[in-house]
């Protein structure tokens, strides 16, 4: 896989993650989540009532391993902080993040945030094999 910045936005790095899995693993079923991109604002109220609440996680893999039913991954762009130094979460919004992978963890999911494309490469792998 050719090595492309994607430190700009998420698009790029749901895009190579997506580009990532089916090149790796053609047989694995997943689905990256259009929430996360940058849509129009009638699509996005649109996706909004689509779902049950927000802050569902940006990648789902429906592949049961290890105990689990399947993966969610939260992506986030290298050089994204999770937490402050006093162990808060950095925003409001991640703080949401963590509660739905929590959620999902509870409910026998593999759920957890992956900081650039090398974390959400090497999750992906450890999951799958």
């Amino acid at each position: 896989m050719s090595r492309v910045n994607f430190n700009r936005n998420e698009d790029d790095l749901h895009l190579a993650v997506a580009g990532f899995i089916r090149s790796k693993y053609p047989k694995a079923e997943f689905n990256v989540d259009m929430s996360g991109f940058k849509l129009p604002p009638k699509l996005a109220n649109k996706a909004k009532n689509l779902r049950s609440r927000r802050a569902w996680p940006d990648l789902f893999m429906p592949e049961p391993r290890k105990g689990y039913h399947g993966l969610y991954v939260e992506l986030k762009i290298e050089g994204t902080q999770l937490k402050r130094k006093n162990g808060n979460w950095s925003t409001s919004h991640i703080a949401e993040q963590a509660e739905m992978l929590n959620l999902l963890s509870m409910r026998g999911y593999k759920a957890v945030f992956a900081v650039g494309i090398d974390e959400a490469m090497r999750i992906i792998n450890q999951y799958l094999t």
